[in-house]
Parts: C-alpha cells; sequence; structure tokens
C-alpha cells in the first residue's frame, strides 16, 4: 500500500506578489529556479490555466521518469498542479502578500503507488528530494527578486 507524505515550505521573497506569481506562470523564469535536472514541458501550449497540460521529467540517464500535470485550480496567486506518473499528488504553489513583500508557499503532497518505487524513494531520494525543494526556494526567490528590481 502507498503512503501519502507530504511536504511543506514557505520563503519571503521581497517582491510583489504579482512579479512572484509571473516566476511561476513564465516557463522561461520557470526553468531558471527549477532543479536543473528537472525539465517542464508543455503538452499542447503552454499555460498556467486550469486544464492546462505539462510533462515535468527526471533527467536521470537511461530512465527519464517523467510526470503528466494538469493545473486544477488556478486564482490570482494560487496555481495547483496534480500529476500522476511514478507519483501521485499535487504541488500547490501560492503567493501570499506580507509587509515586506510576498510569502511563497508550496506543499507538495504525493503517494508513491509502486510499494518498490516507494521504497527506493524513502531509501535514496527521500532526504535529497527534501533538500532539493528548500534550495529551489532559494532559487525561486533570487530570480523573483533579481525580476522584479530590474523591473522597478
Amino acid at each position: 500500500m502507498s503512503k501519502f507524505q507530504v511536504f511543506e515550505q514557505s520563503i519571503p521573497i521581497k517582491a510583489s506578489a504579482i512579479a512572484v506569481e509571473n516566476c511561476l506562470q513564465d516557463l522561461e523564469l520557470m526553468h531558471r529556479w527549477l532543479n536543473p535536472a528537472l525539465k517542464c514541458e508543455p503538452i499542447g501550449t503552454w499555460s498556467t490555466a486550469v486544464g492546462s497540460y505539462s510533462r515535468f521529467t527526471i533527467k536521470i540517464p537511461l530512465l527519464e521518469p517523467s510526470l503528466r500535470s494538469v493545473v486544477v485550480e488556478r486564482e490570482p496567486g494560487l496555481i495547483v498542479w496534480q500529476f500522476d506518473g511514478f507519483f501521485r499528488g499535487r504541488d500547490r504553489w501560492e503567493c501570499r502578500p506580507i509587509a515586506t513583500g510576498t510569502l511563497l508557499f508550496n506543499r507538495f503532497e504525493f503517494e508513491i503507488p509502486n510499494p518498490i518505487i516507494g521504497w527506493g524513494f524513502k531509501i535514496f531520494a527521500q532526504y535529497w528530494t527534501k533538500k532539493d525543494m528548500e534550495a529551489q526556494l532559494r532559487r525561486f526567490k533570487r530570480v523573483a527578486e533579481e525580476v522584479y528590481f530590474r523591473d522597478q
């Protein structure tokens, strides 16, 4: 039986919620903060509107596992991708305005249906994934603040 897992994290960003959200919906900016081993490609035309599809692929030699995702929730300051593949779950990104800019909140909730893959993830990748998600938020902060101050 698969086990449901949740990774939650947030980071304050000295930029407007609009600038932060732009880093979530602009594919070129997204590739600047995503892990370099992760590639996001649209299925059809790139969009973050509800019902838009994309594929996230992990660049692992010979394997390149991918997750097909669809935007299932979208409103100003909120994008939720739902995915299915070797992982099943949701990746929620929310921009919350604060006095000093924006608090970016990320909730990655997932299950791994295959018990062998789940065991491998727990033993070999769980710690790395959590650390990478923290590093990803730091990269996101740098990109968002750079874009925001450049455009001021």
